[in-house]
């Protein structure tokens, strides 16, 4: 995974509720084996109209915000089934981020842990951002270290980070890549045991 710290982006208002997982990435798109391929999929049958055509005032299909890395939805974000692709899905899209007052349990680890810095803002600070991203272009800085976002307008809005899951995002790193920072350790175990 690579780290995350500071990304500055226009952020992409999805002013959506209950966004579930099945939205995010249909099931008929989870066939993959590999991590990668899901984007093009993303929110599927929003971005497209059943002859394939896209759905002009969907949000993703608006050139604006073609680029962007940080998408801002509403409460309850990523509820449904557990599907790992989902967080795949939005990180190989092209988001890094995703701003929301709520997420549902076990899609926020799916993120956290496949990279993408899930970030909890209380729901009238989410409710501004999505109305201003909606008038204008409208840029965000998120910062993990500060724990920040900062908007274009010199608005500031703070979050929470469990330390754990700050330092693995910080430093790019998954369960397995921590587990490799104990290698000489676990080395030395294995060979007292014999």
């Amino acid at each position: 995974m690579k780290p995350i710290n500071k990304i500055t982006s226009v952020m992409t208002p999805l002013d959506r509720k209950n966004v579930d997982t099945d939205q995010i990435i249909s099931k008929e798109f989870l066939k993959r084996i590999e991590r990668t391929g899901f984007g093009k999929y993303l929110f599927y049958h929003w971005r497209f109209n059943s002859d394939g055509t896209t759905v002009e005032n969907f949000v993703l299909n608006d050139e604006r915000y073609r680029g962007s890395e940080i998408l801002v939805a509403q409460e309850n974000f990523g509820c449904g089934s557990s599907r790992e692709h989902a967080p795949w899905a939005i990180q190989d899209y092209g988001f890094n981020v995703v701003i929301a007052p709520s997420y549902a349990d076990i899609f926020y680890n799916n993120c956290v842990k496949n990279g993408v810095l899930a970030i909890r803002l209380k729901g009238h600070e989410v409710d501004e951002l999505i109305q201003k991203g909606k008038n204008e272009l409208f840029k965000l800085e998120v910062n993990l270290e500060d724990q920040s976002v900062v908007a274009q307008d010199g608005t500031h809005y703070k979050f929470e980070m469990d330390p754990y899951w700050k330092e693995m995002l910080l430093k790019g790193w998954d369960e397995i890549a921590l587990t490799f920072q104990y290698e000489s350790l676990i080395t030395a175990y294995e060979e007292k045991r014999h």
